[in-house]
């Protein structure tokens, strides 16, 4: 199938036990295209825009200049340009965003014309004829689909799988402009280029990768009762050591400090968020571990 336009009919998919779909609803699609598009973009995004052929995919970030994340993003490279895919409550905040920085570049940016959908499908490859991306954070994750897909498939809870496997969003994890993108593990999930030339905000994530300053990340946290809601302190004794993100039942996400929270379990001190008693793991597919050392 071309990818430079990838419109689907209505499709289903046949799913077991093991797998799960589930329709995006909270998702949007915007196209960024033009002569300059791939240029424009390399020296903006976290991601590299160069490495992209058309139909691959990247996870990716606009950053604040300070570093923080302003959007968090899945873009897709098609024949004529680029589509993001990013939460619904800002895509239109990052169209205004894309078009403030545009100065003279030959861009086009404008919501998809194409009315595309968003779903996710794990567990069970979708069909051969239908386009479709590996989620590029992590391959557990499964599998993108821009585009219709029957009702009768849709079997699953996206935000259940993605909790589980430890993978956080913005938006529902942490308020965009507020987290760093190591804090958010883009640096763990391919979503930030390392080897790329300057784009918004690199200083300071490039300082944050070499010094090894990211001493907060979001982890799995889970309780022994249903954890409360996102922005719910997490204590250890006395001590602040973090925030929860969003939770399903007794299983979610917390942004940690993991010296203070090492230090804590070296203590034989729990972890409370309210009343609930959790229990912190770091993601399998993480690089990093507990500090060797705890330090206050």
């Amino acid at each position: 199938m071309d990818a430079g336009s990838f419109l689907l009919p209505v499709i289903e998919i046949v799913m077991d036990n093991t797998s799960g779909s589930s329709l995006l609803a909270d998702r949007a699609l915007v196209k960024i295209s033009g002569p300059d598009a791939a240029s424009f973009l390399q020296n903006l995004v976290t991601c590299d825009m160069d490495r992209l052929a058309t139909g691959m995919a990247s996870h990716g970030a606009l950053l604040t200049p300070q570093g923080k994340i302003l959007f968090e993003f899945i873009v897709i490279r098609e024949a004529d340009g680029f589509v993001f895919d990013l939460p619904t409550s800002c895509s239109a905040d990052f169209v205004k965003r894309i078009g403030f920085y545009r100065l003279r570049a030959k861009v086009s940016v404008e919501p998809d014309r194409q009315n595309r959908t968003v779903h996710a499908v794990w567990g069970k490859a979708p069909e051969s004829d239908v386009f479709s991306i590996v989620d590029p954070r992590l391959a557990a994750m499964g599998w993108r689909i821009y585009g219709d897909v029957s009702a009768q498939s849709l079997s699953g809870n996206y935000d259940t799988h993605r909790i589980t496997l430890g993978i956080a969003e913005g938006g529902k994890d942490y308020a965009f402009g507020e987290v760093f993108p190591h804090e958010a593990l883009l640096d763990q999930t391919g979503g930030i280029a390392f080897t790329k030339g300057c784009y918004v905000g690199q200083e300071i994530v490039s300082r944050m990768q070499h010094r090894g300053t990211a001493r907060s990340r979001f982890i799995m946290v889970s309780g022994e009762n249903a954890l409360p809601p996102m922005d719910t302190p997490v204590l250890a004794g006395e001590k602040n050591v973090g925030t929860l993100g969003s939770s399903t039942g007794n299983n979610g996400l917390a942004l940690l400090r993991l010296d203070r929270v090492k230090e804590a379990l070296d203590c034989g001190l729990e972890l409370m968020a309210e009343t609930v008693s959790m229990k912190a793991t770091i993601q399998p597919f993480a690089t990093f571990g507990w500090p060797q050392e705890s330090t206050a």
